[in-house]
């Protein structure tokens, strides 16, 4: 476990955000703090790399099995806590609950992606979509609370803070659309092409969906709330901004930035938006109403600060990223180097008293389930030691 630390100057020690938790370099980060380390979390850190998460997926007897049920989805949460000293947790759960909500009949087959029993391709189906009742996703809010309450420790603090996500609006959309994953999604293009009034349609009800259901989740107890636009990047450049941009705005304007912890006090939530491909974008994504901005592996994160991370004391953004998960089949000693060199591309972090830029590690998009567990070990370690010596 890493030792909680407020770096000289920095205000983390009277704001009640970071009071109760015993690592809190993590939000920290995300408000452009300085922190003695850079932060770091995995993209599905609890995940199929992991031998006991396949134990415990094998216990429930499917991913569906394990991921609404409230003990076993906290189990799994905290398995990579357990065997790396991580600054983040995140929700097990998977992007795709809330269209499940509403009815689509999501399915995981062993060893192939996501699926849906009801597609939605013509504007009978997107007639019959609707906002879910939350009380539908209540397994993901139990979860959450599950997992507060087994992150405390003995003096009430939480070990780490509790990430909780949910896919983008249009990420939804093309899952519901294709109705599984798809190589070239053709089925969703040619509806936004040909019947770009129908696609709106369903972005606007993903959106104002996928806000209630961050903000349920932050009212269960999640301490920061990410948005996955994990297929962004596969849009044209124009149809990005009208068809994703466009309605994770929506959902930013309707997320609540802050909650109130047991105490009473009012704490704040940052907002992660992560869109992989999405690096042509970053300086429109710059206006977005959010904390942090994901990059995946295709991003030089020293430009990323030059265009929004902002300068001492005005506003920016925090950096969340953007190692090549594959960089983990290397052997130990090449995962070293090349985390130095993502580090370094970043640059010394803040280290004044205010707000200034900081880097939040993180893979540049899931990790695989095929990674040497002590692969993991070792990229934590370095990431851990190589940041610290930077701060030296």
């Amino acid at each position: 476990m890493n030792a909680p630390h407020t770096p000289p100057g920095a205000t983390g020690a009277q704001d009640p955000t970071f009071a109760n938790l015993q690592n809190p370099s993590f939000l920290q980060a995300c408000l452009r703090q300085a922190t003695d380390h850079t932060p770091m979390w995995l993209m599905r850190q609890a995940g199929r790399y992991l031998p006991e998460y396949c134990a415990t997926r094998a216990k429930a007897g499917s991913f569906m099995g394990l991921a609404t049920n409230r003990d076993y989805a906290t189990e799994v949460t905290l398995q990579p806590l357990d065997r790396y000293p991580l600054d983040a947790a995140i929700l097990f759960s998977d992007i795709l609950t809330v269209p499940d909500a509403m009815g689509l009949g999501l399915s995981f087959a062993l060893g192939e992606g996501p699926r849906f029993a009801t597609a939605v391709r013509d504007e009978a189906a997107v007639d019959k979509l609707a906002v879910p009742d939350m009380a539908k996703l209540q397994y993901v809010f139990d979860a959450v609370s599950s997992i507060r309450k087994a992150l405390t420790q003995a003096d009430g603090k939480g070990r780490v803070p509790l990430i909780g996500f949910s896919g983008s609006p249009w990420t939804l959309a093309c899952y519901m659309v294709e109705g599984a994953g798809s190589d070239d999604y053709r089925l969703v293009k040619t509806m936004l092409y040909s019947r770009p009034d129908l696609m709106h349609r369903i972005l606007a009800i993903n959106a104002d969906s996928v806000a209630a259901y961050l903000n349920a989740q932050i009212d269960a107890g999640a301490q920061a709330v990410m948005i996955f636009d994990s297929w962004g990047g596969v849009l044209a450049d124009g149809a990005f901004q009208e068809f994703s941009l466009a309605y994770t705005k929506r959902v930013l304007a309707q997320l609540k930035t802050t909650s109130t912890d047991a105490k009473g006090a009012t704490v704040r939530i940052p907002r992660i938006v992560f869109t992989k491909g999405g690096g042509l974008w970053l300086q429109e994504m710059a206006a977005l109403d959010c904390e942090v901005l994901g990059l995946d592996w295709t991003v030089n994160l020293g430009k990323a600060r030059a265009l929004v991370g902002g300068q001492e004391n005005g506003p920016g953004k925090a950096l969340q990223g953007n190692i090549d998960p594959n960089v983990l089949f290397a052997p130990p000693a090449q995962i070293a180097i090349e985390v130095a060199r993502v580090l370094d591309s970043f640059g010394k972090p803040y280290q004044g008293g205010g707000t200034g830029p900081t880097h939040i590690f993180n893979l540049g998009h899931g990790i695989s389930q095929y990674t040497p567990p002590e692969h993991v070990a070792a990229l934590v370690e370095t990431v851990h030691n190589h940041s610290r010596a930077m701060r030296a």
